[in-house]
């Protein structure tokens, strides 16, 4: 049975179910509930056509016109998911509202008219969403409008053909729109379809893990993306479509899903790495895609309970805000985790979380009782080596955190090097986020090995990676200063072990260098979280009980310059709270070739953050006598590493 239709000032979610839903307590009601909230939030910013949607905030660099269609065309994808998801039995209002748009939208002289199509702008964007959500309610709006309407539509669509295509995710968006002209028997490029889904095959690195455009630029865009337009072009392209393409799409999708659920925190949150994290709850759409084109190895109840459980996390901390928008900000209004391509209407991307709607409310993804996420029930390990990344989670926190030792976001070589906070940390993960300053300001030094000299900290840019697997991942990099790549070479592995880590440096560099090593970021909004320090580690702990510490193991105690812990603290450079503080190891650098090894640990739980002491003395390394590292953590577990 499908939620009728609320107004936006019934905020009050249902009950919870806890026989259906035993670990969120949410149904389809709740997502329907909530996708209802999130359209009426939009109505009071509205063009009188109904065309576009200004919502308060700076404008894009695209722009005030391309950013009204984006919130027209965004929430259009939420729209048409909630009326096909009823059989358009959502009530005519809102069937209305999306196709009077269209019709203002697309009229050349119109007051709320769209900026055109064209070459690498914006509204190639939006044309893939407004294609999406025209074929997905077209029994109940495109079969429905004026003939002259659907010209116009076709017209401005019309203009993808022969445009020329940013060359990463955006060659989809191309083929979204120009199959669906294919569709309803307007001019297309069928060239210009199979070259864009060819280029996603040159993007393919295995595992299920498709980079955006050439490099490493490993991010939540393979799945909100780069698996999911595929699936959305199938529906479109029907019969037209290649079986033997679509079956391959389907193969990696299942297999991208198989450690796309490892993602999600115990509590919901999703890790938070990459660009567009405004987009939040949009990491559960390829849950749904999978389902749609049987496409998923995860069991009906599992799905649910991921992505229920990512829409309730953040539910529970104030998204949609009280006037039902999303903000640009992860929890709170937060313009570090934005781009300069976002816009207020932007976060509505978050629409494709609910492609679920689209699967009838007796399928038993949404009649099964919930299953366990992975991360519920065990520690977890995964290698991941085709980003260069390791997922390490902990049951009795419920946290997950990747080590990065592959995934930069920068062109291949010979292009210019450079560091960004969302992708050159060595470690993300479900419960923080890294530093990230407003403005000009550099990025803070958590998860980082930075080389201090007169000019200031080195960065990480270009990650060279070496190997994942097991339990250990392996990556070199040039640190950068303000000439570019220094002569300098870091070279790092990480061994995990339940909520452990420890990061062995091979720093080279020349004498008169101080290194630093930064912990994992603690913030909160309603206090700063407590610290601890002393000889070679230092300590910051969250009211809750969240702990970050970080001990030096090997290389950080010189008799003639014992190092001591430090910690940093600042205010509004972290998206999960207002107050954060970071761990800090510095030493001086001999000159030649200095080993390092250092414990880098994240956890909530009890059992180790209650006991500082045994917290920063239970994990031991020493070099052997063939040269490797040996680690020896708590539970007397014994890892070896070159």
């Amino acid at each position: 049975m499908t939620a009728p239709h609320l107004s936006a000032d019934a905020g009050h979610l249902p009950p919870s179910d806890p026989v259906l839903s035993p670990l969120t307590g949410w149904t389809r009601l709740h997502w329907e509930t909530t996708a209802d909230r999130l359209l009426d939030g939009l109505v009071p910013y509205a063009s009188p056509e109904l065309a576009q949607y200004r919502l308060p905030g700076p404008a894009s660099h695209s722009g005030a016109r391309s950013d009204g269609l984006e919130g027209y065309a965004r929430s259009f994808l939420l729209a048409a998911f909630r009326i096909a998801g009823s059989a358009g039995q959502v009530g005519p209002a809102l069937i209305e509202r999306y196709a009077a748009g269209l019709a203002a939208g697309t009229d050349p002289y119109g007051a709320a008219c769209w900026p055109p199509i064209r070459d690498r702008a914006q509204p190639m964007v939006e044309a893939a969403s407004v294609a999406i959500a025209l074929h997905e309610t077209r029994p109940w709006i495109w079969d429905r409008l004026d003939d002259g309407v659907r010209q116009r539509v076709v017209a401005w669509l019309g203009k993808f053909v022969g445009a020329r295509v940013n060359d990463s995710n955006w060659r989809l968006f191309q083929v979204i729109t120009e199959e669906f002209l294919a569709s309803v028997g307007a001019p297309h490029s069928r060239a210009e379809i199979d070259a864009g889904l060819a280029r996603l095959e040159d993007w393919y690195r295995g595992g299920g893990w498709y980079t955006d455009g050439d490099g490493r630029k490993f991010d939540y865009y393979n799945a909100w993306a780069l698996h999911l337009y595929p699936v959305l072009w199938a529906r479109i392209a029907g019969p037209r479509a290649d079986p033997a393409l679509v079956d391959r799409h389907r193969e990696r999708l299942r297999e991208f899903l198989g450690v796309h659920q490892y993602f999600f925190g115990s509590d919901g949150a999703p890790v938070h790495q990459g660009r567009s994290l405004t987009y939040r709850f949009a990491t559960a759409a390829p849950l749904w895609a999978g389902v749609l084109a049987d496409a998923t190895p995860l069991p009906p109840g599992r799905t649910r309970r991921l992505a229920s459980g990512a829409l309730k996390h953040f539910a529970e901390r104030g998204v949609p805000d009280e006037q039902g928008l999303l903000s640009l900000g992860w929890y709170r209004p937060f313009r570090p985790v934005t781009q300069r391509y976002s816009g207020p209407a932007s976060p509505y991307w978050a629409s494709k979380a609910f492609l679920g709607l689209l699967l009838p409310a007796d399928h038993p993804v949404w009649t099964a009782p919930e299953e366990a996420g992975p991360v519920d029930t065990a520690d977890r390990q995964v290698a991941l080596p085709a980003p260069g990344w390791l997922l390490h989670s902990t049951a009795a926190d419920g946290i997950v955190r990747l080590v990065n030792h592959g995934s930069d976001r920068l062109p291949p070589d010979p292009a210019e090097s450079e560091d960004n906070a969302h992708y050159t940390r060595f470690a993300y993960s479900s419960a923080t986020a890294p530093q990230t300053p407003p403005g000009a300001e550099p990025s803070g030094p958590d998860n980082h090995l930075a080389l201090l000299d007169s000019s200031g900290a080195s960065r990480r840019g270009r990650i060279h990676p070496l190997y994942a697997e097991g339990r250990q991942a392996a990556s070199w990099h040039a640190p950068l200063g303000p000439e570019g790549e220094a002569p300098s070479r870091i070279t790092t592995t990480s061994v995990v072990h339940g909520p452990w880590e420890v990061r062995v440096h091979r720093v080279e560099a020349p004498a008169g260098t101080t290194v630093r090593e930064g912990g994992w970021a603690v913030a909160c909004d309603t206090a700063p979280p407590a610290t601890d320090t002393g000889p070679a580690w230092a300590l910051v702990r969250r009211q809750d009980g969240l702990t970050s510490a970080l001990v030096g193991l090997l290389g950080w105690q010189d008799a003639d310059a014992p190092c001591h812990g430090s910690i940093v603290h600042t205010r509004g450079h972290n998206a999960y709270g207002h107050y954060s503080a970071t761990p800090l190891l510095t030493s001086p650098h001999p000159g030649g070739t200095l080993l390092l090894a250092t414990l880098v640990v994240l956890t909530a739980d009890p059992s180790l953050h209650g006991d500082p002491r045994a917290l920063r003395t239970g994990t031991h390394a020493a070099v052997t006598a063939q040269g490797s590292v040996e680690l020896r953590f708590p539970d007397g577990t014994r890892i070896r590493t070159p």
